[in-house]
């Protein structure tokens, strides 16, 4: 196993896509590059904005897979720590340094239950979401197993449709259960509104989220006369955090793919009818490609096909062009119309990739770049940890 810290050790072409002095245009394609500037002033801005609204920052960690990018995140944009999906991920972020994390899932096997048990011996605050009490007493066996604590979210459906209880009585159950039981520690609310965070209209996912938060009151409220105080009350995404942060509720805000923005989240609008791209966020992520044919006078083939990227979001965006465009892609080839024949081999391209969080996960490193030369190269973390 090669040492990540010592790039020296690695070999351009096959090992990494670059190393730190090279030029932009030599890396090896197609490659995830990051705009180290605009990286910068995203995470930087959405720091200030929870500062500002009394909000704690808990980052999404799924979205980029890097402890880089995380610890950045802390650094630069004050973030608390991070929201994972899988035991995995939440393994290697407090393996890398990162002494907060949430499993905003559930965990319910019991070999994941043992290692979500003993991430707290690596020295990272550890909670997990749940949805069902049956999953209380399996938690709390493995933490008084390994002599660890383990807090508790309770995950509420507030529209997303997927996990989650519904309804204050259901959240009142199980938190009882939850600090009654040795190990355990009921720390408040998780409430992701996932399903709206994509919707084009300012005013719909205003109104979505006026449900989500009449519904955590409700909860929260019940709670108290219970005597049990939520500690926080957890969700809000790159699509919502002002609906959140501003509602009285919520203090904490789950947000990641405003730090690198895609094409999809990017037609997202706000209150004045602005793409959210063109202003509020950045493009700070790119997938970088080659054309590698130009055989058709009229088409451009690059070397950034389905293997380089997710579509489920739709095809990437040619950033900064409006005289070419990626229509089509295969395995290993995307198909960029050029009606002009303005591209040449060799050409580079940069395509925002139509949902980053996917599209991060098949690949093995960001190349950090500024002002037109590598800075940086940091390895995708927690690519492939599913599980």
């Amino acid at each position: 196993m090669k040492d990540l810290s010592n790039l020296d050790e690695f070999e351009v072409g096959f090992d990494i896509p670059a190393k730190p002095g090279m030029r932009e245009d030599e890396i090896q394609t197609p490659a995830l590059v990051l705009d180290l500037d605009a990286l910068e002033r995203n995470i930087k801005k959405m720091g200030d904005y929870a500062r500002d609204h009394g909000m704690r920052h808990r980052v999404h960690g799924k979205m980029h897979k890097s402890v880089d990018v995380a610890l950045l995140q802390e650094r630069l944009g004050g973030a608390v720590g991070v929201c994972c999906q899988k035991v995995s991920e939440a393994e290697v972020f407090a393996r890398g340094g990162i002494k907060d994390v949430l499993v905003s899932n559930q965990v319910r096997e019991p070999q994941k239950i043992d290692r979500l048990a003993r991430l707290p011996k690596l020295g990272a605050r550890t909670i997990v979401c749940v949805d069902d009490i049956e999953n209380v007493a399996d938690l709390s066996e493995a933490a008084v197993r390994h002599g660890t604590q383990i807090e508790c979210f309770i995950e509420m459906d507030v529209g997303a449709g997927r996990c989650g209880v519904i309804g204050a009585e259901n959240v009142v159950e199980i938190a009882k259960a939850i600090e009654a039981a040795d190990g355990l520690k009921y720390t408040g609310i998780q409430a992701y509104q996932g399903a709206m965070q994509h919707m084009d209209s300012y005013e719909d996912r205003k109104a979505k989220i006026a449900t989500a938060v009449a519904m955590v009151k409700e909860a929260v409220d019940a709670l108290k006369a219970e005597g049990i105080d939520s500690e926080l009350v957890s969700g809000g995404g790159t699509g919502s955090y002002y609906f959140e942060s501003n509602s009285g509720v919520y203090n904490e805000l789950q947000c990641g793919s405003y730090a690198f923005m895609d094409a999809d989240y990017g037609r997202i609008l706000d209150k004045d009818g602005n793409r959210i791209d063109r202003g509020e966020w950045e493009n700070a992520l790119f997938i970088l490609t080659s054309v590698m044919s130009h055989a058709k006078a009229d088409k451009a083939i690059v070397d950034a096909g389905l293997k380089a990227q997710s579509v489920d979001s739709g095809l990437p965006v040619i950033f900064g062009r409006d005289d070419v465009e990626y229509v089509k892609c295969s395995d290993e080839h995307g198909v960029v119309a050029d009606p002009e024949g303005v591209l040449k081999v060799n050409d580079k391209l940069h395509l925002v990739p139509g949902h980053c969080d996917p599209t991060c996960n098949v690949h093995d490193w960001y190349v950090g770049v500024r002002n037109g030369v590598v800075e940086t190269v940091w390895p995708v973390s927690a690519r492939g940890r599913a599980y």
